[in-house]
């Protein structure tokens, strides 16, 4: 059985200096709207894919916990948390934990819920332009000088993907992890003003303070409030720009920027460690070792140590519990310069992880352990079923289609007579339909986890659409969008509290802006002591 926690247990496990894994495993929407401040986002929906990158270590301590309700107002999640308690144990992990009461007796308990993602990393950033006195520019006055034709360049922080979605004219992409690297050929001119961006403010902050702690000579700003700042100032935003740094060569300075690097590491207490030191610490049964590859997506894909994790440097500063499950873990950095590992682990040394870097990066000569099996059983292959015979079959009302995609993949467009459920009710949902079900997902081990929910529930195996909505379409059958199903109750995969500021919608850009500016006010004497700014 399970162990029991209580919310006193927990927030003295949470800052006792031992490892430990909070998850909440209820689905996004759910955990945005509230949540304890160093839970990581693991929904049970996708808990066998992502808790072995997130808590490899399966002797962890792991806490779960939902938000403790029983009375089904909680989306029809009702007991999730003891259910993905019985899939971790089933996948090996040893040490869990359930939150009794979950996030309602945390906060019945006098402790804070809060709203959000990324809530260290986020409120981190806050902290740096409180402490460090990060210089910022308003939008008008960036607008001002860019119609004035000072001499400045604008570098958006953010990957290229959400830098696509929107930028301030002019800008020019480079991610926050590449900035030490490629500002020489961003800004070769040590006159010209550099003003880091993103969509917010985090990432602004953390990169502009990035360049200002390197010694770059130029001035360098933080765009405030970043593109919805700009928006909100009643400027216009470009859409689909291709702008970004140069190729992955190395800088003509390579060995300045490294000697600029070790000696921001040594200002920070950030060890360096061989492959021999590594292999101990990977090697070691009581603490998680994350090796964490921070250069780009393209070098990853080139090449990098085996059963490394990709981690972009500013994303994983951004976001650093989508990437690491265990509080106190070890930290292990690589990259292939010896630049960019130094720089991004002097800022998580400041947020309170034990962050090294690995000596020769990627060249070093060492491979991870290969990872468990993550299943107690491995997982059934489905019965396929084309778009074609699924017509055919919706058409006679001998089946039940079900689409597990994100709720508002689905709003937007769906097989007609299908039903839009996500894998914590779905067998309920399923029992209700009353017949046969062919399931509909855009990743085909979605649904076979899914598939042993129902059959858990006595219910028959069901078939997928083979190739999902995508092969529907090619069929050339039609589809329909549903713009209010499912609700934006039912909707708990989408948090519409973070991404309705970037539709347009400047209520909602205005409450997140004052929602992350608040996060410092909020937190408690523990809490703010871990984050360490020097």
């Amino acid at each position: 059985m399970t162990k029991l926690l209580t919310p006193a247990q927990v927030k003295a496990g949470l800052h006792d200096g031992e490892e430990i894994a909070l998850l909440d495993v209820r689905e996004q929407g759910q955990f945005g709207e509230a949540h304890l401040f160093y839970a990581v986002p693991l929904p049970y929906s996708r808990i066998e894919l992502d808790a072995p990158r997130l808590v490899p270590r399966r002797s962890t301590r792991v806490v779960v916990y939902d938000d403790g309700s029983a009375d089904g107002n909680n989306g029809g999640t009702c007991g999730v948390a003891e259910r993905a308690a019985t899939r971790l144990a089933a996948m090996g992990y040893t040490g869990v934990h359930l939150l009794a009461g979950g996030s309602a007796a945390w906060a019945a308990a006098g402790l804070r819920l809060f709203q959000g993602v990324n809530l260290p990393s986020k409120t981190f950033g806050e902290l740096v332009e409180q402490q460090l006195h990060t210089p910022r520019i308003a939008a008008a006055e960036l607008a001002r000088r860019q119609a004035a034709g000072d001499k400045l360049v604008v570098l958006d922080g953010r990957p290229f993907g959400e830098y696509r979605k929107m930028n301030i004219p002019g800008a020019i992409c480079c991610p926050n992890g590449e900035l030490v690297l490629r500002i020489g050929e961003l800004a070769p001119d040590p006159t010209t003003t550099v003003v880091i961006n993103c969509a917010g403010r985090t990432r602004s902050i953390i990169g502009a303070q990035t360049l200002i702690n390197f010694g770059i000579p130029n001035p360098v700003l933080a765009l405030e409030n970043g593109t919805q700042g700009w928006y909100l100032a009643d400027f216009e935003l470009q859409h689909g720009s291709t702008r970004r740094h140069g190729d992955n060569a190395a800088p003509v300075d390579l060995i300045e920027r490294r000697a600029r690097a070790a000696a921001l590491a040594v200002r920070h207490g950030v060890p360096t460690v061989d492959a021999e030191q590594a292999r101990r610490w990977l090697a070691d049964p009581t603490r998680n070792c994350f090796v964490l590859d921070v250069r780009t997506a393209e070098e990853f894909a080139a090449g990098t140590l085996a059963g490394a994790q990709h981690a972009p440097g500013g994303q994983l500063l951004q976001a650093t519990d989508q990437y690491v499950g265990v509080r106190h873990a070890r930290l292990l950095l690589a990259d292939s310069d010896g630049v960019r590992a130094p720089v991004v682990a002097s800022w998580l040394r400041q947020m309170g992880w034990d962050a090294s870097v690995l000596r020769d990066g990627i060249a070093a000569p060492l491979s991870l352990p290969a990872a468990e099996p993550c299943l107690a059983e491995p997982l059934q292959p489905l019965e396929f079923v084309d778009a074609a015979t699924l017509a055919t079959e919706l058409d006679a009302r001998r089946v039940a289609a079900i689409d597990l995609r994100p709720g508002m993949a689905y709003r937007g467009a769906h097989v007609p007579r299908s039903t839009w459920s996500i894998r914590p009710r779905l067998a309920t949902d399923a029992k209700a339909l009353g017949r046969p079900v062919v399931l509909i997902a855009d990743e085909p081990a979605l649904a076979q986890l899914a598939a042993v929910d129902l059959q858990q529930a006595g219910l028959p195996a069901p078939r997928l659409l083979a190739g999902g909505l995508q092969a529907w379409r090619d069929a050339g059958l039609p589809v329909e969008a549903s713009p209010g199903v499912p609700s934006d109750t039912d909707c708990i995969d989408y948090l519409f509290f973070v991404h309705d500021r970037h539709d347009g919608n400047k209520d909602a850009a205005r409450r997140y802006l004052s929602w992350e500016t608040g996060l410092i006010a909020q937190l408690d004497e523990q809490e703010r002591s871990a984050l360490r700014i020097a």
